[in-house]
Formats: C-alpha cells, structure tokens, sequence
C-alpha cells in the first residue's frame, strides 16, 4: 500500500491535534473542575468584596453591620451577598471588638497553602495596591499574605475571622 504525501500530512495534523486536547485536559483539568474553581474564585472575590464593604462601613459608623442586609442597603456600596450557583446568603456574623466572620460553602480545596485554622483576625486592607487609601501600612501583619493566601480554603463550609479597620 502506497501513501500520498497528503495522507501522511492529514494523519499527522489529526495526531497532533489529538495530543494537544490531551495534554490541555492534562495540564489544565477538566472543564468540570475548571468551572468549579472559577466559581470558588468568585466565592472567594466575594467575601473579600464584603470585608472591604465592612470596613468601610466601620470607618463610617464605628462599629459592624448587624447583617450582610445592613451592609448591603449601605449606599455606595455594590456586593453581592449570595452565593453565585446555590443562591443562599454567605455567611456573616458580628463578634466583638471590630471583629466579624464571613462564610462561604466551597466546591474544592483552593490552590494556595490551606492553613489548620480560619484567618485570624487579618483584615483585607492589606491586600489593597500602594497608593489606594486603603494602603497596607508596613507593620501590618497582612502586608505578607497575598490575596489567594488570605483567602485560602479547603472544600466544604469554611469561616474567615477578620478584623475591622
């Protein structure tokens, strides 16, 4: 059996693109797992926005939000309070002295290092650009930890401990 030149050309592109998919699926995950961590991502750029609003909120009246209601009826503020595929309202809970917890169910472990215990008492302010009047001051121990970091989670309910600033 002799082959044309334009058969062996075909038969190789038709492998080429077969080991390309693969090797994307394998770098990459599959879309199922791609998608739930774009909506942990979202879950997680969520309760950042809801901490950022809950600062500022305590800069405007001294002291928290009874409820993600209060902060979100705040004017001039824009977050979401539900959960992006399940719809039931995130987690939030007043504790004493400036410091609050927000919740959040995830779909999987995040990506960054996990930590035993919940964020203590760090407040995202830390994680806001030079220059923005939320600037990290340089004793600030959240100045160390990025945005993925501060926001790290395994898979299921997790709870963040923040503190008012």
């Amino acid at each position: 059996m002799n082959l044309s030149p334009r058969t062996i050309v075909l038969g190789a592109s038709g492998t080429a693109v077969v080991a390309a998919v693969v090797v994307g699926l394998v770098l990459l995950g599959n879309p199922a797992q791609e998608r739930e961590r774009r909506i942990d991502d979202r879950r997680a750029a969520d309760l950042h926005a809801i901490a950022a609003a809950t600062d500022l909120y305590w800069a405007r009246h001294g002291q928290l939000p009874a409820s993600l209601d209060d902060l979100a009826a705040e004017p001039g503020l824009r977050i979401s309070t539900r959960d992006p595929t399940s719809s039931e309202t995130y987690g939030y809970r007043a504790l004493d002295d400036g410091r609050y917890e927000v919740c959040a169910n995830f779909a999987a472990e995040s990506e960054g290092p996990v930590r035993s215990t919940p964020i203590l008492e760090r407040s995202c302010q830390g994680c806001h650009a030079p220059g923005s009047p939320f600037a990290t001051r340089v004793d600030d121990p959240a100045a160390r930890v990025g945005l993925r970091d501060l926001w790290a989670h395994g898979s299921g309910r997790q709870c963040f401990q923040m503190q008012a600033r």
